[in-house]
């Protein structure tokens, strides 16, 4: 699939994987849209998706309490790790993940889960480049994978879009999902100009699943990483995207301020583009 016209910045070393699809699910805009990349905590939707769809058939239960261990500490993102309390319910735990990409409570969610049964259901799903390949971890060595996660635009466009149309593990589970993800607090990519230009609320706009526009979106943060996954809806129609970008970081360096200030104006013309399609 050649690129189309959707023109984002020269960083210089940055390397993009984009899909946009529109609401019949049909790639509208994209780049290297079958790359496979790093993409952080990208990866926590697939262990949403086997949580909710589980919570679904009954083999998990949403009061099951699930409590933090020191082995599954890690910091970082999230607000577990800052929290006196040891226990949550399981559905809290999810919540926790969607919202703030928690990352001890993914490890304590993933460990009930089991990373197992996340690749069984990435499998399911027909996903190749797409897995969640680990815990989250504050130190990864040669022992460990080489990153949390990858993926590519191609494969979570389509999913993002199956999620919104309750087609990916079922209306309910599906729905459970966006749920979540509707609470991600992190709308400084794609989501930026639905934010500025479409009034959504950037930390509270979870109630838009019942008022439009309706927006869930995942993100992704690590060096040299930057993704976000997502859907909007507006007047029924729905837009999904996928928006990667790895490089090589130097951090500390100006050089490094200057690519990711370079690779976030890219994600903003990407979300100017899903605003343009989703408002016609």
């Amino acid at each position: 699939m050649p690129d189309n016209d959707i023109q984002l910045p020269d960083a210089g070393g940055v390397t993009w994987s984009l899909c946009i699809r529109d609401h019949s699910g049909m790639p509208v805009g994209w780049v290297q849209p079958d790359t496979s990349l790093r993409t952080a905590s990208v990866g926590k939707i697939l262990l949403l998706l086997e949580t909710a769809r589980a919570l679904s058939a009954g083999e998990l239960s949403p009061d099951e309490p699930l409590t933090r261990s020191l082995d599954e500490w890690v910091g970082d993102s999230g607000l577990w790790h800052t929290l006196s309390v040891e226990t949550l319910p399981l559905v809290d735990v999810a919540a926790l993940v969607g919202a703030v990409s928690d990352n001890l409570a993914t490890n304590v969610l993933l460990r009930r889960v089991g990373l197992d049964a996340v690749a069984a259901r990435a499998t399911a799903l027909g996903l190749r480049s797409t897995a969640l390949l680990d815990r989250v971890r504050d130190e990864r060595t040669a022992e460990h994978p080489i990153t949390l996660s990858t993926g590519s635009a191609a494969e979570l466009s389509a999913l993002a879009h199956r999620i919104a149309t309750g087609t990916a593990t079922g209306p309910d589970s599906d729905e459970l999902v966006r749920r979540w993800l509707s609470a991600n607090v992190d709308q400084s990519m794609v989501g930026l100009p639905l934010v500025d230009q479409a009034g959504l609320d950037p930390i509270a706009h979870h109630d838009s699943l019942t008022l439009e526009p309706a927006l869930w979106n995942k993100t992704g943060t690590d060096a040299g990483v930057r993704a976000d996954v997502g859907a909007v809806t507006v007047d029924g129609r729905t837009v999904s995207w996928a928006a990667i970008a790895n490089w090589e970081p130097a951090v500390g360096t100006s050089l490094e301020h200057l690519t990711v200030w370079s690779v976030l104006r890219g994600m903003r013309l990407v979300g100017d583009h899903v605003l343009h399609l989703a408002t016609p």
